[in-house]
């Protein structure tokens, strides 16, 4: 068995991984991601504690950036963990057994492209579009590492010159624009109120005030602020929030165009949260793809929902074991 690790802003995930791809055993805990390092790294090693026996690699997405191959990791979206050794305290954890860790995003990619939707393709990108925006590069049926491991990063590529200021310190990075959190605090700066679309009132009626005085009370909705409900409510017809899903769709057009001009790519799959919001998302997204994909090369490209699942960043993970002569040297 190989241990799985996925490591993201959200969510910490293990499980073991047999050398066909099937996921077992899996673990979730949520990521402390303001935690010490220490804190975060205690949480890890608790997750991954009931399934070390018998391990015989162990295999890790995390977000990135990171020095790779040695693990030294650095993710923009778990500030308590910068230049955390990752890759040498999970040796110290398994010795004897190969330890690899790779982008998350890079993990994703290589899931599809060994058991998902690019199998039997030579040259994909796999993205995440979730906490962050990330992706991962295989050309010629191997996975393209870059000088530094971090090639086919496209949540970097600038979609808005003038847009938002990014994580990363520059300014309309696909990821500044598209990333849930920024998506979702961008449509409450519109005057998106989580729900509104699907509650009884609707949005055109005022809720009814809470306060034991009758007085006007702003609108508070229970449900949680999270790309999933910003989703749910352009579906539901909400303006804002269909507004924002169309400009999330447009930046991912924008940046994909780009990268299938530069790579001659045959398939694009987007996996993480938002990839799940159906055609709010992939509908104005194929629209900007398609008005600025105009190379004939280009216009076979395909684009589709990563197949996977929750578990892509498990089996990529595991691949980097299992199938490196493909996804790690």
């Amino acid at each position: 068995m190989i241990l799985a690790v996925d490591v993201g802003g959200t969510k910490m995930a293990a499980a073991l991984v047999t050398p066909q791809g099937e996921v077992r055993s899996v673990r979730r805990a949520t990521t402390p991601r303001d935690a010490p390092a220490e804190t975060l790294w205690k949480t890890l090693a608790d997750l991954i504690e009931p399934l070390e026996e018998g391990v015989e690699g162990v295999g890790v997405g995390c977000g990135g950036p990171m020095t790779w191959p040695d693990g030294v990791v650095s993710p923009l979206n778990i500030p308590g963990w910068r230049g955390f050794p990752l890759g040498a305290r999970l040796g110290e954890r398994f010795p004897g057994a190969p330890v690899r860790v790779h982008n998350d995003a890079i993990c994703l990619a290589v899931a599809e492209h060994w058991r998902g939707a690019g199998q039997g393709l030579a040259n994909m990108l796999g993205m995440v579009v979730s906490t962050g925006v990330g992706g991962g590069l295989v050309l010629g049926g191997r996975l393209i590492n870059g000088g530094t491991g971090n090639a086919g990063h496209i949540g970097h590529v600038i979609v808005e010159p003038d847009g938002p200021v990014c994580g990363c310190g520059g300014r309309g990075c696909l990821e500044a624009v598209a990333r849930g959190p920024a998506l979702t605090e961008w449509a409450l700066s519109q005057g998106w109120r989580p729900g509104a679309a699907t509650r009884p009132y609707g949005g055109a009626e005022p809720y009814p005030s809470t306060r034991s005085d009758g007085g006007a009370e702003p609108y508070v909705e229970d449900r949680e602020v999270t790309g999933r409900a910003l989703a749910a409510d352009a579906r539901a017809g909400d303006a804002v929030a269909l507004a924002a899903m169309r400009r999330a769709g447009r930046a991912l057009g924008l940046a994909i165009a780009s990268a299938t001009h530069l790579c001659d790519l045959d398939l694009v799959t987007i996996g993480g949260g938002l990839s799940q919001s159906g055609e709010v998302l992939f509908g104005p997204l194929e629209e900007t793809l398609r008005g600025h994909a105009r190379m004939d090369f280009a216009r076979r490209l395909t684009v589709r929902p990563a197949a996977l699942g929750q578990e892509a960043g498990l089996v990529g993970a595991a691949a980097l074991i299992l199938a490196g002569e493909r996804y790690w040297t």
